[in-house]
């Protein structure tokens, strides 16, 4: 029998490509999903979808507001900056939502207590991303830590590992996973101010690493994206 594993799936290029990891390692896959306020619902309905192609034990939607608080351009009214360099995302942006993956990772952390498994999957990446402190090797290794002192299965001797299987690709060795593990890149979602017509934008921060990641590993990025989307730059 395999064993279980809790992976945290936003629906983003880099949850898909560890969701397809925890596959290839042979685990039953139980994605956590969270609703968490974004100001808009792509990302969602791409968890659902690539859920349901990679045939997931269970999926779960977890519903927590994180817009009653604010604080990001993601949950709150506050401008997506665009059309930056990646000299220019030297500073935490203003994308950066509060103390997200400490949440998402303390709900995975109550779920694999209650499925009676070690093993919880985030897709981070400390390398190319845009300066969240909650994507750090260092973060990761704390929380495993708080996660053995304060669980009941922790202290009995069974301790969390938490994977982060992505943690020190860029976003070209990402785009190359994807690849290897034939998932199709149109099946995830990255953009954080989408147009009207439901494209990418790809003038973000988050599109422009991926366009980036894509076109330095040759590779086709199937994402729809708008038209005014900028020519990418050496």
């Amino acid at each position: 029998m395999n064993k279980k594993a809790v992976i945290l799936l936003s629906g983003g290029l880099d949850s898909t490509t560890c969701l397809a990891i925890a596959k290839e390692q042979e685990y039953d896959l139980y994605a956590l999903t969270v609703n968490y306020g974004q100001r808009h619902a792509f990302e969602l309905e791409a968890a659902k979808k690539v859920a349901q192609t990679i045939d997931v034990k269970k999926h779960s939607i977890v519903n927590i507001d994180l817009a009653q608080f604010g604080g990001s351009a993601l949950t709150d009214d506050i401008d997506v900056p665009k059309d930056r360099d990646e000299s220019d995302m030297t500073d935490i942006p203003v994308t950066y939502v509060p103390a997200r993956n400490t949440v998402f990772l303390s709900m995975a952390l109550a779920w694999a207590e209650t499925l009676g498994t070690t093993d919880i999957f985030i897709g981070v990446n400390a390398l190319d991303y845009s300066g969240y402190p909650d994507c750090r090797p260092e973060f990761i290794a704390s929380f495993a830590e708080t996660a053995r002192l304060g669980t009941k299965q922790g202290i009995e001797g069974a301790p969390f590992a938490i994977h982060a299987p992505l943690q020190h690709m860029t976003k070209a060795d990402i785009a190359r996973e994807c690849h290897r593990l034939g998932l199709d890149p149109a099946w995830s979602w990255s953009c954080y101010d989408p147009t009207a017509k439901g494209l990418a934008c790809g003038a973000c921060d988050s599109c422009r690493l991926r366009r980036k990641g894509f076109a330095e590993a040759g590779l086709v990025d199937t994402t729809p994206y708008s038209k005014d989307a900028p020519e990418l730059t050496e």
